[in-house]
């Protein structure tokens, strides 16, 4: 497996991260933790069953 250097991630994905350190409220962080948690593991299913690369 090949594991990115942060710099390496979209520029969106750093926006978002820098929002979540400096801006988020605790009830936005609550909100983004589940909908991020859905979303990667819906990407960990389809990969795992060799769907999507």
């Amino acid at each position: 497996m090949n594991i990115k250097n942060f710099d390496d991630y979209p520029k969106s994905l750093k926006k978002a991260l820098r929002y979540i350190k400096q801006d988020a409220s605790l009830s936005q962080l609550r909100n983004l933790e589940r909908q991020l948690a859905k979303s990667i593991e819906i990407r960990k299913k389809a990969l795992e069953k060799g769907n999507i690369n």
